[in-house]
């Protein structure tokens, strides 16, 4: 029986993904997106939305950006054969639209075609601009005192002709102006002269609505258009006419943010960056990504197997890492085995994230370090087990290479240690060197969350590494990494207290909130 969440073979899915923050998708969205066999999208979507289609689906671009009315005409009913033509084959297809699918975007064209041919369909709504640029510029689209009423307009027609603005004169209220950045100071003095607007009503011009780089320019509509001219404000973008406009001191937020607007680069494995990608988009900052480092099998798993048959001779098994929770539970998997496999066994974590991986993998650890260090995890072990150290036999799943702190206080306490490499850090090659430079030079700060990324990235930079790490903001993870850093001569900016990469944004985002305004700039 089918899932009533899954998308169905034959069915068409017209789903909002929302203004740009990729997080204001729905869960009825998600839920289509992880199942469609083919997704057609358009070109402005933040592409982490992207990250919820299956791995095997059929994903298409279907952009249609431009100027030339029966071009853009044209490309629709493109959109609309291939989607006819993929349900018809049999398959499930969702067509992702920014905003809403049913405001602005064409959405009841698409059910037309959709109803004529023949096609079931769905249509799950999306977080519009307006109500976007309510949450994420601080503009309230209603207010008790200043608006009771609020009226959405195109500004061009469908003829490529502006709308007619003498059809809204006397009317109250806050007024929404889709499509008009290039028209910008002609709607603004038609708003006076056809209209009846007053020409200092607050006004204000938001693009980008919900993305990291978003641009909000306040005004009049005496003075909107040069501000925005200067400021240099592209399409999309939304214009918000009304006394509302003037509340936006009390209700903005997103754009206060220590972090918002700013590039941060992350060096972790490709599999890793998302989580970290969306705390780094919950605080307005725009994370970019280059993977210093990828996570491997070792190139002998005779260790580990060794290991896994003698599961029940261990009274402790500790983990270092988040990786070295993955690679374990993968030898468990490929063996037949699974969580029961570790039997009486105390588990210990080195940190609240590590200790997290397990408890999505229905272990909770028993020994969790305070801090993410070899040092403290040892102290807490050795804690733990008491007198019954000297006796205890105790297993490391790690990485082939890893500092051997832990081990030898460890075997120093009386615990017989046995090292079993589950995974292998591999550095990015020498010829990803240039495209490392480009997006340090693209990036405001950089994330160190290991040494082994810390290694990596000066490995590739050369001699020049802290010349080049010098014209960034330089945050580390903890000590152990920051030790490696300073071990590089590279400079540390910020070093994060709890040594988890939440503990690690928020030290960031510290730094930045106690800086001048010209200093977060610089920075």
């Amino acid at each position: 029986m089918t899932s009533p969440h899954r998308a169905r073979p034959g069915w068409a899915y017209l789903v909002g993904a929302g203004p740009g923050d990729p997080d204001l998708l729905t869960l009825r969205g998600a839920q289509l997106l992880a199942t469609a066999d083919v997704v057609l999208h358009d070109e402005l979507l933040d592409r982490s939305v992207l990250t919820h289609t299956r791995d095997d689906a059929e994903v298409i671009a279907v952009g249609k950006r431009g100027r030339d009315a029966n071009e853009k005409q044209r490309k629709q009913q493109a959109i609309i054969d291939q989607m006819v033509a993929h349900v018809h084959a049999g398959r499930s297809v969702v067509r992702l639209k920014g905003g809403d699918p049913m405001l602005f975007g064409r959405g009841a064209e698409e059910t037309s075609a959709l109803r004529e041919a023949g096609i079931p369909f769905e249509v799950v709504p999306g977080v519009s601009a307006p109500l976007g640029a309510t949450a994420y510029a601080g503009i309230p689209l209603t207010h008790r005192a200043l608006a009771r009423s609020f009226t959405c307009v195109t500004a061009v027609q469908r003829a490529g002709t502006l709308f007619d603005w003498k059809k809204l004169a006397g009317l109250d209220g806050t007024l929404c102006v889709f499509m008009g950045t290039r028209h910008l100071a002609t709607i603004c003095d038609a708003l006076v002269s056809e209209a009846k607007r007053k020409n200092d009503t607050p006004a204000a011009i938001v693009g980008s609505i919900s993305f990291p780089h978003q641009l909000t320019v306040v005004g009049n509509l005496g003075n909107l258009a040069e501000r925005a001219n200067k400021a240099k404000i592209e399409s999309p973008a939304l214009l918000i006419v009304g006394e509302v406009v003037s509340l936006r001191p009390e209700a903005s937020w997103f754009e206060q943010q220590p972090l918002f607007g700013k590039r941060v680069l992350l060096l972790r494995p490709a599999h890793q960056v998302e989580p970290t990608a969306h705390l780094l988009r919950r605080r307005g900052a725009q994370p970019l990504s280059f993977p210093a480092i990828e996570i491997g099998p070792p190139p002998d798993a005779e260790p580990v197997r060794r290991a896994l048959d003698a599961l029940n001779d261990y009274a402790l098994i500790a983990f270092t890492s988040d990786n070295g929770v993955r690679s374990f539970w993968r030898f468990l998997a490929e063996t037949g085995r699974d969580a029961r496999a570790i039997g009486r066994a105390s588990v210990a974590a080195i940190g609240p994230a590590t200790a997290a991986r397990l408890a999505s993998l229905g272990v909770n650890a028993d020994i969790v370090a305070p801090r993410f260090i070899a040092e403290e995890l040892a102290e807490s072990i050795i804690g733990h087990l008491g007198s019954g150290a000297t006796s205890a036999r105790g297993l490391l799943p790690r990485a082939l290479v890893a500092r051997d702190t832990l081990p030898q206080m460890l075997r120093a306490a009386g615990i017989e240690v046995d090292i079993a490499p589950v995974y292998e850090t591999r550095f990015a090659p020498q010829r990803e060197a240039e495209n490392l430079r480009s997006h340090i030079a693209a990036s405001d700060i950089i994330l160190f969350t290991s040494s082994s990324t810390a290694t990596s990235c000066c490995k590739l930079l050369g001699a020049e590494a802290a010349a080049i790490l010098g014209d960034v903001l330089v945050a580390s993870i903890g000590p152990v990494t920051s030790q490696t850093l300073e071990d590089l001569g590279i400079d540390i900016d910020v070093t994060a207290t709890v040594s988890t990469t939440e503990g690690l944004i928020d030290a960031l985002a510290d730094r930045l909130a106690a800086a001048t305004p010209e200093q977060r700039e610089q920075e």
